[in-house]
């Protein structure tokens, strides 16, 4: 076990592994899909590497199949738990990062009304996805956290379709 630097990808794949109690990279991607993908971007090869890191730092158990795919099994150990505790349980100030095809395409001189129906026609799925996970989550009895993350999604969805709109028809 050696000290290494933890980022928000680290704390990510350690949750995703409590969550699941023990997971190969394989259900970490497909976790992250259906999960905080929504909102927290992280290329799937990134996951893997990940992974493999924090299980050479003591953070994570690994477990390798030992016939067929020989696919590894990840569980959280005692330090990763800790450090995954330490972490989650801080406040934090920090702001968002956006990142947002469609708004750098208009910084850059995109045709407003084109770019507008693109994004009204994507928000609106993704808030009818949202306002569907919640209502899965709430029928499942699903901690109020959860919902809550949800929630959060809606509501971005929602100014993104007010802003939108404005932009279509300013154009």
């Amino acid at each position: 076990m050696k000290d290494v630097t933890l980022t928000p990808t680290s704390y990510l794949v350690l949750g995703m592994v409590s969550a699941a109690g023990e997971a190969t990279p394989y259900d970490l991607k497909q976790m992250l899909g259906a999960s905080a993908g929504h909102f927290w971007s992280v290329p799937h090869s990134q996951v893997y590497a990940e992974s493999s890191r924090l299980a050479k730092a003591g953070l994570l158990a690994e477990d390798r199949e030992r016939t067929g795919r020989r696919r590894k099994r990840y569980s959280l150990t005692p330090r990763g738990r800790k450090a995954l505790e330490e972490w989650a349980g801080t406040p934090t100030a920090d702001s968002y990062e956006l990142r947002d095809p469609g708004l750098l395409k208009l910084a850059l001189g995109g045709d407003p009304p084109a770019l507008a129906a693109a994004q009204l026609e994507a928000h609106r799925e993704k808030l009818a996805l949202f306002e569907g996970i919640l209502a899965q989550l709430k029928e499942a009895g699903a901690p109020k956290a959860q919902q809550l993350l949800v929630e959060s999604g809606i509501g971005h969805e929602r100014e993104y379709l007010r802003f939108w709109s404005k932009v279509a028809r300013s154009g």
